[in-house]
């Protein structure tokens, strides 16, 4: 059997601004003293007359970036989840949502498989932070050649938009030729007893769940939920009708995340069982990340063992 690819969400992250950075001069980067873990170091290294380091001050760089994008340019800024999301909301939220300005975030080091910088890095808030905000688009890439995909589109958009990468390497499940859409999932298994939408690194072991419940007679639709605002409803509403369950997969808090905003969509309008597969309520720990995904339950037999609760309710 072939190896599997796996690379770092992070990873096709700097690999899409390099790219980028040779096709189009209408951009900068900024980074808050982290470019070798975030990735944006590649950027500095190929244009380094673009490229600033705003230094441990991630407040600081949210508001350097809003500066330059009110001039008319397009600016990515990076840094941990955590400090960009958590650390300079009260920043992304005055100076760059409410103004609308063209700032892409690139938040690395999201979610529990951060790992061993444990509970204080491993930021499981931050999607739930960014849809509060008006007008704030949400990507969160399932592996490299999406996350690279992502960016090209972010750099396209007319506002804010807030990406999720990871540091994880994860499974490479699409090809170059793929084709990404902001807010228009992606339906990668055809089913129809269970729904499972899932996100980030959650979309490969749903893709593994999918084994599970197929070898047990189950029959699910997957569905890769890589635009969490704007959701796509037509594909969420149509999933409720056609399966009549719904599982939620996603490395963040049950609360607030893409749970969340699915079942705050099927409620209204086709309201149908919705179990959430997250992490609960709780905080992280130090540890190795595939350790950590086991130990809270972020794994394809997880969300297999959802799934058959989630068809159980079906009326």
């Amino acid at each position: 059997m072939a190896e599997i690819k796996k690379v770092a969400t992070r990873v096709g992250f700097g690999n899409a601004l390099v790219e980028l950075g040779a096709k189009r001069d209408d951009f900068i980067v900024l980074d808050a003293d982290l470019a070798a873990a975030t990735q944006t170091g590649m950027f500095k290294k190929a244009y380094p007359d673009r490229f600033y380091d705003c230094g441990i001050a991630e407040q600081n760089m949210i508001g350097i970036a809003a500066g330059i994008a009110a001039t008319g340019k397009k600016v990515v800024c990076s840094s941990f989840a955590m400090f960009a999301a958590g650390r300079a909301f009260e920043q992304v939220r005055n100076s760059v949502g409410y103004p609308h300005l063209n700032v892409v975030i690139g938040a690395t080091h999201a979610g529990i498989s951060v790992g061993e910088d444990g509970a204080t890095h491993q930021c499981c808030e931050d999607i739930a932070l960014m849809r509060t905000i008006p007008g704030m688009t949400i990507i969160n890439p399932a592996d490299e050649v999406e996350a690279r995909k992502a960016v090209e589109a972010a750099l396209e958009l007319d506002g804010p938009v807030y990406m999720r990468f990871g540091r994880l390497a994860v499974p490479v499940i699409f090809d170059d030729d793929y084709h990404f859409e902001v807010g228009k999932a992606v339906t990668l298994r055809e089913g129809g007893d269970v729904t499972v939408i899932a996100t980030g690194l959650m979309v490969n072991e749903a893709l593994e769940a999918c084994e599970l419940l197929k070898a047990e007679g189950i029959s699910a639709r997957i569905i890769n939920m890589h635009t969490i605002k704007p959701l796509d409803r037509e594909a969420v509403l149509k999933a409720a009708k056609e399966t009549g369950a719904i599982v939620t997969a996603e490395e963040h808090s049950v609360i607030g995340g893409l749970g969340a905003a699915v079942s705050e969509c099927v409620c209204e309008e086709v309201p149908v069982p919705v179990l959430k597969l997250g992490v609960y309520d709780v905080f992280g720990h130090s540890g190795p990340a595939p350790k950590l995904l086991d130990e809270f339950g972020l794994r394809a037999a997880n969300i297999a063992e959802k799934a058959k609760k989630a068809i159980a309710l079906k009326k």
